[in-house]
């Protein structure tokens, strides 16, 4: 499958791989309601590189010179659909949700905006959930808590796990242990039916989309 963006679910919890651009350990951000540049730009892209629209394969992250430390940076390749921007990370977390979670007031939600990010966590798993329907976010476990919190399709469509106050503690384990292997699998297909985005699977492995240099919060 090509399309859509359940694909990404199937390397989910794999390294990095070494294609030219990305397949294993994909983190995913989605906005609608700002302009992709200002999104980018808010990670903490460079304007110059956006206006180059660099092919992420051709990204070289610099080297440090001596005696003068760098910002680390990481890349990222982005695109659009329909309404929503859409980066992909594959360094083990998502810009965005490393800023939010920091308080970087560039990255913090805003009203009239949406943001849904899927970030692996690598550093620190479970991956998690984060939904900004608004200046308030909501965030979960892949597989816990309460997803959005708002009834949505997300939660409707198996992104999260019953919590255990609702339903207890056993009923919770034995549903991880019917279903913890296919959680990537649930949440990536609850986002891409919630959003309707679909990213070219062939065109991100290959490195072909725009890319741009972001430095985490």
């Amino acid at each position: 499958m090509s399309g859509g963006i359940a694909w990404m679910s199937a390397h989910h919890h794999t390294p990095s791989s070494a294609v030219p651009g990305m397949l294993g350990g994909i983190s995913l951000t989605l906005a609608r309601g700002v302009e992709t540049d200002e999104f980018l730009i808010n990670l903490g892209a460079d304007l110059d590189e956006l206006a180059a629209r660099t092919p992420y394969r051709e990204l070289r992250v610099p080297a440090g010179q001596p005696d003068r430390p760098s910002s680390h940076l990481n890349r990222a390749m982005y695109g659009i659909c329909g309404e929503w921007t859409y980066v992909l990370e594959d360094w083990g977390m998502a810009t965005w949700a490393t800023g939010y979670q920091g308080k970087a007031e560039s990255m913090l939600p805003r009203e009239g905006e949406e943001i849904l990010c899927l970030t692996a966590n690598r550093f620190s798993p479970p991956a998690q959930i984060i939904h900004a329907p608004g200046a308030r976010a909501y965030r979960a476990d892949f597989g816990t808590g309460t997803g959005t919190g708002q009834g949505s399709a997300l939660d409707a469509a198996g992104a999260v796990f019953p919590s255990i106050p609702e339903t207890g503690e056993a009923e919770v384990v034995a549903y991880f242990e019917e279903h913890g292997e296919r959680l990537p699998e649930l949440v990536f297909t609850a986002v891409g039916a919630y959003t309707g985005v679909a990213i070219d699977r062939d065109a991100v492995e290959a490195g072909e989309l725009p890319g741009v240099l972001v430095a985490p919060a």
